[in-house]
C-alpha cells in the first residue's frame, strides 16, 4: 500500500464536497491550492473561495497563487512533497505542475468523458436534453479533459432536473468516485482507458451572454431544457419588451400548458396570479423571474407590483 501525500486543487462549492470527503476519510492532505481572493458583494470586499473557507476551517496548508508558473509558488508546491495531486473545478495546469508528483495528477470531471469536455458539463447535459450523465476521473495531460480515464460513475437526469439539483447529485457521486480512485492509486492498481476520438462528441463550452439567451423560436421542450440547464446560475435570459422598454430578464422555473390559442409567439399573457408566454401549440408558464436590478421573485409577486402593457412580449 502506497503512503499518499495529497495536494488538492479546487475553487467552488462543487470541489468542497470532494475535499470534505477526502478529509473525513483520513486522507493525508498536505496542501490545498485555490484561487486568490476576489472582490464580491456591494462593498466589493475581498472574499475567499468556498474551498479556501473549508481549508481554513480544517487548518489545512493553503496556497493561492495568481500565476501557476511563478517560481516562488513552484518552490512552495515542491516543498509540500506531495506524490499525488487531485484537481476538482480548478483551472488548466501547466505541465510543470501536473507532472510534478510521482503518482500523477488526476481530475474529476462532471460528465461521462469523452462527452462534454469543457467548462460547463452539468449545464450542457440538461440543456441538450440528455437522460444520463455522470462523473469521470482521469489523469491530466497537455490538453483539456483528454487524459487517460481511470473510472466513471453514471447517473440518470430527472425529468425536471435543474443545474442546481444535478450539481449537488454529481458532487456527492464525484466524492465517492474520487475516494475509489485514491484507493486504486494507493493500492498500485490503476487500470486506464484512452479516451475515444469519435466524431460525435458533444462539448461543454463556457457559458456566456450569447449561449444563455433564450431562443423563443425553438420548440417548447428545448426552451424548457435550456432554462432548467441554467437554473439557478447563471440563469437563462431574454428581453421583456413592455411599452417600448426592453428589460433584460432572467427566467427560472417554467411549466408547459398544452392548448390551442390565437396569440402571436412570444406574447405575454397574464392574470392576477400567473404569467405565460404564447408559443406554438401551447403556453409556457413562467413561475420565477428576475428583472434588472431586482431580486428573483415568483410571478405572482411581480404581477402585484408591475404594470404590463397590452403589447408586452418576450424576445
Amino acid at each position: 500500500m502506497r503512503d499518499l501525500r495529497i495536494v488538492f486543487m479546487g475553487t467552488p462549492g462543487f470541489a468542497v464536497g470532494v475535499l470534505q470527503s477526502l478529509v473525513e476519510s483520513g486522507a493525508n492532505i498536505v496542501g490545498v491550492i485555490t484561487a486568490p481572493d476576489k472582490p464580491a458583494g456591494r462593498g466589493r470586499k475581498l472574499r475567499g473561495s468556498a474551498v479556501k473557507e473549508y481549508a481554513v476551517s480544517k487548518n489545512l496548508r493553503l496556497l493561492q497563487p495568481k500565476n501557476l508558473k511563478d517560481e516562488n509558488f513552484l518552490f512552495q508546491l515542491r516543498a509540500l512533497e506531495a506524490n499525488l495531486q487531485i484537481v476538482v473545478a480548478f483551472r488548466m495546469l501547466p505541465k510543470v505542475v501536473w507532472a510534478m508528483p510521482e503518482y500523477g495528477t488526476f481530475n474529476l470531471h462532471a460528465s461521462l468523458l469523452p462527452q462534454y469536455r469543457g467548462a460547463a458539463p452539468i449545464n450542457w447535459a440538461i440543456m441538450n436534453g440528455e437522460s444520463t450523465t455522470g462523473v469521470t476521473t482521469f489523469f491530466i495531460d497537455e490538453k483539456i479533459d483528454t487524459g487517460a480515464i481511470i473510472a466513471k460513475k453514471e447517473i440518470s437526469i430527472a425529468r425536471d432536473e435543474t443545474a442546481g439539483s444535478l450539481h449537488d447529485k454529481l458532487m456527492d457521486l464525484g466524492a465517492d468516485l474520487v475516494l475509489e480512485t485514491v484507493k486504486m492509486i494507493a493500492e498500485g492498481d490503476v487500470p486506464t482507458e484512452v479516451q475515444s476520438s469519435a466524431d460525435q462528441l458533444k462539448e461543454a463550452p463556457k457559458l456566456n451572454n450569447e449561449n444563455t439567451r433564450i431562443d423563443w423560436s425553438k420548440p417548447a421542450g428545448e426552451i424548457k431544457a435550456h432554462i432548467r440547464g441554467l437554473d439557478p446560475y447563471p440563469a437563462a435570459w431574454c428581453y421583456l419588451v413592455n411599452g417600448g422598454e426592453e428589460l433584460k430578464t432572467k427566467i427560472f422555473g417554467v411549466s408547459w400548458v398544452d392548448c390551442e390559442h390565437e396569440h402571436p409567439e412570444g406574447k405575454l399573457i397574464y392574470d392576477k396570479k400567473n404569467i405565460w408566454v404564447a408559443l406554438e401549440n401551447g403556453l409556457l408558464e413562467i413561475k420565477e423571474l428576475q428583472l434588472p436590478g431586482k431580486r428573483k421573485m415568483k410571478s405572482i409577486d411581480l404581477i402585484n407590483g408591475f404594470t404590463f402593457e397590452a403589447d408586452a412580449k418576450v424576445v
